[in-house]
């Protein structure tokens, strides 16, 4: 298929801004990519490259202005970034995707793949599991006993599925993530810890990624809950009972404590720590390594640990890099009385 700036307008809904034409063979970043790439500008402090890519077409917002003369076509668009991801979502939606039952694997008696289904060598299917439509699953990865998986899901190469589990349509789940391992329960007995043993199980909605080596446990009983449209970076911990809404986003490392409840539209910056037990609501912001003991409202922006309101953290940070200082003059002012 031919691409030119004219067919990535179409796509986009944009308007070609020179020659709309031009051969396009694949995407860069705007100060490295050469002839035949398209590149994007969205944040303003990058503009200056308009000057000096190579690139041949650059997407940027309707209202993007420049000075002098710029050798790229323009593909002027509402918003640049969410049209890049229209754009690179549609590229590779045409890519050739696998198909059939590779061999070594081992599927159980009865489980039914479909034609246009994928699995990879040295995967194992359990029996009794359900495999929707056009799902994918890649090598060395591990379905167990009753585990359902929606139509269109990809399982990349060595993900675990513990038995029981649920799974929606078009997820992503990536490499070495393992979904329904045990929740950390055990009861003091005297100078040991004895095991709870954990029964319920892990039910993931529709449109959710999960990165590489996210780890969700399985309820103790009853059902650990990731919502609609939820995207888990990678190295993420959602411990047993844990209920996440819906299209909410966690950055890495963040780690989410047993019977915590997180509601919708959430952004999680890395790193962030949240308690046991808690409840969290709509539409906050936590900053990069926030730690939240207590419940939360909805539409707060919160930073810091404990995590304060982050006017109020910015302040305290002023206040701490001037202890020396107020520390100096109070000293100073009692050595003169």
């Amino acid at each position: 298929m031919k691409i030119t700036p004219n067919i990535i307008a179409s796509l986009t809904g944009g308007i070609v801004e020179g020659d709309g034409e031009l051969p396009i063979v694949g995407f860069g970043k705007i100060e490295e990519a050469g002839e035949g790439c398209v590149t994007f500008i969205a944040n303003p402090k990058y503009a200056h490259y308009i000057y000096t890519t190579k690139a041949s077409a650059v997407i940027v917002n309707s209202d993007f202005e420049y000075e002098g003369e710029i050798a790229p076509t323009l593909i002027r668009v509402k918003d640049a970034y969410s049209s890049l991801a229209e754009l690179l979502t549609a590229f590779e939606a045409s890519k050739p995707r696998p198909r059939g039952i590779e061999e070594p694997c081992r599927i159980a008696d009865g489980v039914e793949i479909p034609d246009d289904a994928y699995v990879g060598a040295f995967a194992y299917i359990g029996a009794g599991a359900h495999i929707g439509k056009g799902v994918k699953i890649y090598p060395q990865c591990y379905v167990g006993e009753g585990v359902e998986i929606g139509a269109g899901t990809v399982l990349r190469p060595g993900v675990k599925i513990y038995e029981g589990c649920r799974i929606g349509e078009r997820c992503v789940i990536h490499s070495g993530a393992v979904i329904g391992a045990d929740g950390f329960g055990f009861a003091p007995k005297g100078d040991i810890y004895e095991k709870i043993p954990q029964i319920g199980n892990v039910i993931i909605a529709d449109d959710v990624e999960i990165g590489a080596n996210t780890c969700i446990d399985r309820a103790t009983f009853g059902h650990t809950v990731i919502g609609r449209g939820t995207k888990l970076d990678n190295l993420i911990q959602v411990a047993h009972n844990v209920e996440i809404g819906a299209n909410n986003v966690f950055a890495a490392q963040t780690g989410i404590a047993g019977s915590t409840l997180i509601g919708d539209s959430n952004r999680v910056g890395g790193q962030c720590g949240f308690a046991g037990h808690i409840r969290i609501g709509d539409g906050n912001e936590f900053g990069a390594q926030s730690g939240i003991p207590n419940s939360v409202g909805s539409g707060r922006r919160l930073i810091g640990y404990p995590a304060v309101d982050a006017r109020t953290f910015a302040k305290s940070q002023v206040y701490i890099r001037r202890l020396e200082e107020l520390f100096g003059r109070k000293t100073e002012k009692s050595n003169r009385t």
